[in-house]
């Protein structure tokens, strides 16, 4: 027979598995990427809605595109600018924000002719009430005065493995991101060897026969015979 704290403790995680998703979260972290192609002479805008005292990550990448170069603007609810890079292939970017829409914008109006292949990614934290999540973990075991481990601990340890789970998401989508941008850099760098190799064969070929001619015009009998 189960012990009666132990009985508590049982039907309170089950308590817990049965129980709507939002009473099962721990720290909000939200993890989202995007890849687009931003034309030549355009810009692109996009906005984040953020909560006061959350934590904003922003992270991109030029994958393609003469130059890898792209101008970077990231500006409050207020308007104010809070980041600007100016012909950068990649950046980091991390704010603490306030209640409002966050507009970062990707700026290739420099470029007349080169379209850009942009890769960015955006981190959330502190996006949710984490003293309600862990009140609604709490109400659903009683019982466990007697037990050795706090709940405290069980939510620690499940909060850190989680964090190093998304953690090494976000390390492979950048690895990815890495890996994308330098095998277009390698399929570049390919056609233009082999333009230039072609281009330095019909030189060769052309020099050749000039060569040829100018040998067998060396020794032609250019005298006229008599008749």
């Amino acid at each position: 027979m189960v012990p009666v704290p132990w009985l508590g403790l049982v039907l309170g995680c089950l308590g817990l598995l049965l129980s709507p998703p939002a009473a099962a979260e721990f720290s909000p972290s939200l993890d989202s990427d995007f890849t687009f192609t931003l034309p030549a002479g355009r810009r692109e805008c996009f906005y984040q809605p953020m909560r006061k005292e959350a934590s904003l990550e922003l992270e991109y990448q030029v994958l393609d595109g003469a130059g890898l170069d792209v101008d970077f603007h990231l500006l409050s609810p207020k308007g104010e600018t809070l980041v600007f890079d100016e012909r950068k292939s990649d950046g980091v970017h991390t704010v603490e924000t306030e209640d409002g829409d966050y507009m970062f914008c990707f700026d290739n109006t420099f470029s007349t002719i080169s379209e850009k292949v942009i890769f960015f990614e955006l981190i959330l934290d502190n996006m949710g009430d984490d003293g309600q999540d862990q009140e609604d973990w709490k109400k659903y075991v009683t019982g466990t005065d007697l037990l050795d481990m706090k709940l405290e601990d069980i939510l620690e340890s499940i909060n850190s493995v989680k964090a190093r789970l998304s953690k090494s998401v976000q390390i492979q989508t950048l690895l990815r991101a890495f890996e994308a941008r330098d095998r277009n850099i390698q399929e570049s760098n390919f056609d233009r060897v082999n333009f230039w190799s072609m281009v330095n064969l019909g030189v060769m070929v052309v020099v050749s026969a000039v060569q040829v001619y100018m040998l067998k015009s060396l020794f032609e009998d250019k005298r006229k015979s008599r008749t």
